[in-house]
């Protein structure tokens, strides 16, 4: 199969799912900041390098929305890891860090919109991931530990599909045949 290009969707989606659900136990309440370390080594490693490097391959694919995506997600990890370790986090007021949230929020919104042309399971990434943005931008606008740790739910399960989503286009296309439905429509 010469010529062929492969798909970097998997790989992004992978990178996303890790590094979100590492730091979901936390906003969850499961693990407190000691974790932090091992999250912000994956938001620079993984969940930030796998998506720019997922985006930059997509964007040669052609593929505008995995482009978009996948790049820009990889930077919120990367800026992510860059407030906490380089410029710091202490005394940034947490309304300030929700309006952070929120405008991501806003990206993911039209991203969600944007993959009403895709698979179910694609919308159902998108629509936590906003449902997440949102819920955490409350928790710290307002200082509310339970908003934070519902988010922190939240971020999980949109992890796990998007870990999901990663193995079934991954085992789909090596089968290639549907092993793990992934519901109407086609990426």
């Amino acid at each position: 199969m010469e010529g062929k290009l492969a798909n970097p969707a998997p790989l992004g989606l992978i990178g996303f799912a890790t590094t979100t659900w590492l730091l979901s136990m936390v906003n969850a309440g499961w693990f407190d900041e000691k974790s932090m370390p091992v999250i912000l080594a994956m938001a620079l490693a993984y969940g930030g390098a796998a998506q720019v490097f997922a985006g930059t391959l997509a964007y040669f694919r052609g593929n505008t929305f995995a482009t978009v995506a996948f790049l820009s997600y990889g930077f919120f990890w990367w800026s992510f890891a860059a407030i906490f370790k380089i410029f710091g986090v202490q005394g940034v007021p947490g309304a300030f860090i929700g309006w952070y949230l929120f405008v991501w929020g806003v990206f993911t919104f039209y991203m969600w919109i944007a993959t009403f042309r895709h698979n179910m399971a694609l919308q159902l990434v998108f629509l936590t991931l906003w449902i997440t943005f949102v819920l955490l931008a409350i928790g710290a606008w307002f200082n509310l530990g339970g908003i934070h740790v519902l988010g922190g739910y939240v971020g999980l399960v949109c992890a796990a599909l998007a870990a999901y989503l990663s193995a079934a286009e991954v085992i789909n296309g090596d089968y290639g045949r549907t092993v793990l439905p992934v519901g109407p429509f086609s990426s």
